[in-house]
C-alpha cells in the first residue's frame, strides 16, 4: 500500500479537495452536530472531547487519505475502523481513544485482574448490525460511568488498563463466532464445576525392569471376567449414545459465520514476562492462544502510538499469522516511522549509549516524522468502591451448559452469599442436581455449602477459628441419627481430626497422640423404633456394642508388648487385644480377657480366674506371664474401657451440640463488617449511627422515667390516658403512702445503724476495762484510736436521724404539692 505523505506541502495539497469531497465533509459535520445534541453533554465534557487540536485535525485528514487508499487497494475488503465519533459528536482517531492509565490497587495490577474487573463491570450493548463496525466509540471515562459498553468499548478500556500497567497490549478489530459475540456461555462447561479437565496431565507408562521379581499369576473366575466386560460394554455404549445426543443439540450453523465483527485484545511477548503472544476476550475475561479456533480473521490492531492494518491472508483464521508489526509487507501502519512499543523499549536500553556517540547534527538532519497526539481522553479513574460492587446492580447471573452461576456483590446478600452455582441434569434446567454456595465474612466462618438434589446430602466448609473448630461438616438431616462426617482443625487439643457417623456405628481418627492411637471405631446396638419425642429427646443414650481401637508402633516397647488393636466387646464381657507383628513373623500375637461379673444385692463379686484369660504366643521360648500381671492387666484395661465408654458418650454429646449450635447460628446470622472495604465501612457506620440513636433513645427514656415518679403506679392500669377521679385519687394516696414507708425506712435504717455503732463501742469498752492490766501501750493506743472512729460515726449517725426528721415533713408536702400539680392528676384532685 502506497505511504501517506507527511510534509507541509501536501498537508497543503490535501485541502484542495474536490466538491464531492466537500459535501461528504458537511455531511459528516451535520451528523456530528445532531448527535452532539442528542447526547447533551458538550458542556459537560472537557474541552479535548468537544474540540480537536491542529495535531489531531491532521491525523484525521492522515486517516481520511489513508482510508481512500485502502478502499483502492482492496475493495473487497470492509472500511477500517479509524475515525468514529464520541460521546460528543466528535471524530476521534481510535488510537488517541486509548489512554494508559497506571493502577493503584494490586488486584488489577497483573492482566487476570484487569480482565476479570473489565468482563465483570460492564454489560454488553450488541453491535447492530453485527456484520458493521459501529459508527461510535465512546471513552473509556464514560463507559465507566454508564456500565454498558459495545465490544470496542470494553477492548479499548482493557488495552488502557493493560498499557498502564507496561503490557504490549493492542486492541484487535476482526471476526469472531457468534458465541463469543453475543458472549453466549449457555454451550460452555461452567468453569467452577469440579467435573472440569483444568489441566492435562501427561501419564508415562512405567518402565519394565527384568531384574523385577515376576508377580504370581491371577486366579480369576471367567464368569466374573466376562460379567465385567459386558458391564464395561454397555457403560461404553451409553457414553456413545451421551455422546451423539450432545452432537445433536448443538445449535444450527451461524448463517453470519465469519462475517460477525468483533474486537478483543492482543498482547505480545517481551513485556511483563509474558513469554508467548496470547489474546483476550473483553466480554469474558479469558484469555485464548493467539492461533484459537473462535477468531475467524483480523483486519487491524491499535494501541496508543500506531494503527496497523493486517495484509495477511486470514482464510484460516487466525493460525499461523506472524504478530511481527514493524514488517510492513505483514503489516501496513497509518504512521509510518512513527515510534512502536518495541522502540521505545529498546531507546529507554539503549539511551546512555546513544547520548555518548550521538551527534546532535545528525539528529537535525534526520526527517520530521508525525508521532501520535497525546490522548483526548481524561484520566480512567477506578474507584475501591467500583472494585467491590463490580457487576451492574451488584450482581450478575450467566448461563452456562447445564448450569447457571449467579455471583454477587459483598455484604449485598444478609447471609454474605457472594456465589451460588446451581448444575441441573438437563440443558433446559429444569432438574437441579446440585447447588454450591460461597460466602465470605461470615460470624459463623462458613465458606462454602454445597446441597446434593440427588443423594439429598448437604456439605459444608469453615475457615479456621470457629468452635469446636470444625472445618468440614457433610450430613443428610439435623437429626442424631443420620450419616454424617465431620472434620477438624489440628488446633484442637484432643488431636482428633476427622468423625464419620452412620446409624449404627462412628469412627474417628487421631493424630499425634501420646498414646499412639489414630483410630477408634464404635458399633452401636440396633436402634429400636421409638416415639418422635424420644427421638428428639436429647438425654437418649445409644447402647454400645463394640468399641474397636486402632494404635501405631511404639518404638519404646518391644513388638510382644505393643497393642496394635484394642476390641471391647461389652455385650459379651470380652476384651480383644492384638499386638504389632514382631520382626520376621507373619501372626501378630493375640490375647483375649472375659470380665468377671460384678457384685450384686444377692452374690458377690466374681472372683478372677485363669480361664478368663486366652493366650497366643507367636514365640514360643516367650515365658507366659504371671497371673498376678494379668489380673493388673484386665483391671487395667476395664477401667480404660470405662474411659472410652465416657469418651464416646463425649462424642455423641458433642455432635448433638454442633448441630444445635449450628442451628442457633443460622437462626440469629451476622456478617463481619471489613474496615478494608467500602460497603463494610458505609454499613458499620450506618450500624453505628443506629447503635448511638438507640442508646440516645434509651438514656432520655430511662431520664424521663426516674423524674416521673408516678410511671410505676400508672404501669398497674390497662389505659393510662384517660383516668378516672377515683384511680387519680388512689394514685395520689398510693404515691404518698409509699413515699411516706420509704421515709420511715431511711429514718429505721439510720437508727439501726446508730444502735449498732453504741453497742459495738459498749462490748469494746467492757472488754478494755477486764483486761486493761493485761495490755500493752500498742493495745491501748489502737483502743483509743477504735474509740474515736466509733465515736465519730455515732455522732455522724446521730446528726443524721436528727436531719432526717427534720427534712421529712417538708419533703412530704412539697411532693404532695407537686402531684396536685401534675397535668395527669390536677384535672380529678381537689385543692
Amino acid at each position: 500500500m502506497e505511504t501517506v505523505v507527511e510534509s507541509d506541502g501536501e498537508e497543503q495539497g490535501r485541502a484542495g479537495e474536490t466538491e464531492e469531497e466537500e459535501e461528504d465533509d458537511r455531511e459528516t459535520m451535520k451528523m456530528e452536530k445532531s448527535v452532539s445534541q442528542d447526547l447533551k453533554v458538550d458542556e459537560l465534557c472537557p474541552e479535548s472531547y468537544r474540540v480537536n487540536s491542529p495535531d489531531q485535525i491532521r491525523l484525521l485528514a492522515i486517516a481520511d487519505n489513508f482510508q481512500r487508499q485502502y478502499s483502492l487497494l482492496y475493495p473487497d475488503r470492509k472500511p477500517l475502523l479509524l475515525c468514529p465519533v464520541n460521546e460528543c459528536g466528535v471524530r476521534k482517531f481510535v488510537s488517541m481513544t486509548l489512554r494508559p492509565t497506571p493502577t493503584v490497587f494490586p488486584e488489577i495490577f497483573a492482566w487476570e485482574g484487569c480482565a476479570s474487573f473489565v468482563a465483570d463491570f460492564l454489560s454488553l450493548d450488541p453491535l447492530e448490525p453485527p456484520v458493521d463496525l459501529p459508527r461510535y466509540l465512546f471513552s473509556s471515562s464514560s463507559v465507566l460511568q454508564n456500565q454498558s459498553a459495545t465490544c470496542f468499548e470494553s477492548a479499548t478500556l482493557l488495552c488502557s488498563l493493560l498499557l498502564g500497567n507496561h503490557y504490549d497490549a493492542y486492541c484487535v478489530s476482526g471476526y469472531a463466532v457468534r458465541e463469543m459475540c453475543l458472549m453466549d456461555r449457555s454451550l460452555q462447561e461452567c468453569p467452577l464445576l469440579d467435573t472440569q479437565v483444568k489441566g492435562k496431565i501427561s501419564e508415562e507408562e512405567p518402565q519394565e525392569d527384568k531384574y523385577t521379581v515376576k508377580p504370581l499369576r491371577e486366579m480369576k473366575s471367567r464368569f466374573l471376567t466376562q460379567r465385567e466386560q459386558k458391564k464395561q460394554e454397555a457403560e461404553a455404549a451409553l457414553l456413545h449414545k451421551q455422546k451423539l445426543q450432545e452432537e445433536t443439540e448443538q445449535p444450527p450453523a451461524d448463517p453470519l459465520r465469519g462475517l460477525r465483527v468483533h474486537c478483543w485484545v492482543l498482547v505480545l511477548s517481551g513485556s511483563r514476562s509474558v513469554r508467548e503472544n496470547f489474546f483476550i476476550d473483553p466480554l469474558s475475561g479469558n484469555s485464548y492462544p493467539s492461533e484459537d479456533v473462535n477468531f475467524l480473521g483480523i483486519e487491524s490492531v491499535w494501541n496508543n502510538l500506531n494503527y496497523y492494518v493486517n495484509i495477511q491472508d486470514c482464510r484460516d483464521g487466525c493460525a499461523g499469522m506472524v504478530y511481527d508489526l514493524e514488517d510492513i509487507k505483514l503489516w501496513e501502519p497509518v504512521l509510518y516511522g512513527a515510534t512502536s512499543k518495541k522502540q521505545l523499549i529498546l531507546e529507554v536500553s539503549m539511551k546512555k549509549i546513544k547520548s555518548k556517540f550521538a551527534n546532535n547534527d545528525e539528529d537535525e538532519q534526520q526527517l520530521r516524522v508525525f508521532e501520535m497526539p497525546r490522548s483526548w481522553v481524561s484520566y480512567i479513574n477506578i474507584s475501591k468502591k467500583d472494585l467491590e460492587s463490580r457487576w451492574p446492580g451488584r450482581q450478575e447471573v450467566t448461563r452456562y451448559r447445564k448450569a447457571k452461576l449467579e455471583k454477587f456483590a459483598i455484604y449485598l446478600s444478609q447471609d454474605g452469599l457472594v456465589t451460588r452455582l446451581t448444575n441441573y441434569k438437563d440443558l433446559d434446567c429444569t432438574e437441579v442436581v446440585m447447588v454450591r454456595e460461597l460466602y465470605h465474612q461470615r460470624d459463623d466462618h462458613l465458606v462454602e455449602r454445597e446441597i446434593n438434589e440427588v443423594d439429598k446430602f448437604t456439605t459444608e466448609r469453615f475457615r479456621r477459628g470457629r468452635t469446636f473448630h470444625l472445618l468440614f461438616h457433610r450430613y443428610t438431616s439435623n437429626s442424631t441419627d443420620t450419616d454424617r462426617e465431620m472434620e477438624f482443625s489440628s488446633d484442637r487439643g484432643e488431636d482428633l481430626l476427622r468423625r464419620v457417623e452412620t446409624s449404627d456405628e462412628m469412627t474417628e481418627s487421631f493424630e499425634g497422640r501420646r498414646d499412639f492411637l489414630y483410630c477408634r471405631h464404635v458399633v452401636f446396638k440396633p436402634q429400636i423404633k421409638l416415639s418422635r419425642e424420644d427421638l428428639e429427646s436429647h438425654l437418649k443414650v445409644r447402647e454400645i456394642e463394640k468399641i474397636v481401637e486402632r494404635f501405631r508402633r511404639d518404638g519404646a516397647k518391644p513388638a510382644s508388648e505393643d497393642v496394635a488393636e484394642r476390641v471391647f466387646l461389652l455385650n459379651e464381657r470380652r476384651i480383644e487385644l492384638t499386638y504389632h507383628l514382631e520382626d520376621h513373623r507373619f501372626i501378630p500375637s493375640k490375647r483375649s480377657f472375659i470380665k468377671p461379673l460384678e457384685a450384686t444385692d444377692k452374690e458377690k463379686a466374681e472372683a478372677f480366674r485363669l480361664y478368663m484369660v486366652s493366650s497366643f504366643q507367636v514365640d514360643p521360648s516367650e515365658k507366659p506371664l504371671k497371673t498376678l500381671t494379668l489380673y493388673q492387666m484386665l483391671m487395667s484395661l476395664m477401667k480404660s474401657e470405662e474411659e472410652v465408654v465416657l469418651q464416646v458418650r463425649n462424642s455423641k454429646k458433642e455432635v448433638q451440640e454442633i448441630m444445635d449450635c449450628r442451628e442457633q447460628e443460622e437462626e440469629d446470622l451476622h456478617i463481619d463488617l471489613s474496615p478494608w472495604t467500602t460497603s463494610g465501612v458505609t454499613r458499620a457506620r450506618s450500624q453505628r449511627e443506629e447503635m448511638e440513636r438507640l442508646d440516645a433513645e434509651e438514656r432520655q427514656w430511662i431520664k424521663e422515667k426516674e423524674k416521673d415518679v408516678l410511671a410505676p403506679l400508672l404501669l398497674r392500669l390497662d389505659d393510662t390516658e384517660t383516668l378516672s377521679a377515683r384511680d387519680a385519687a388512689q394514685i395520689h394516696q398510693d404515691c404518698l403512702s409509699a413515699f411516706k414507708e420509704r421515709l420511715v425506712e431511711q429514718a429505721n435504717l439510720i437508727q439501726e445503724r446508730y444502735e449498732k455503732e453504741t453497742q459495738e463501742l459498749q462490748k469494746k469498752q467492757l472488754s478494755f476495762q477486764k483486761n486493761q492490766l493485761h495490755m500493752t501501750k500498742g493495745q491501748e493506743e489502737d483502743y483509743q484510736t477504735y474509740c474515736t472512729e466509733k465515736l465519730l460515726r455515732i455522732n455522724v449517725a446521730k446528726k443524721r436521724l436528727k436531719m432526717h426528721k427534720e427534712a421529712a415533713p417538708h419533703k412530704y408536702k412539697a411532693l404532695d404539692q407537686r402531684l396536685k400539680r401534675d397535668p395527669r392528676l390536677a384535672p380529678h384532685l381537689l385543692y
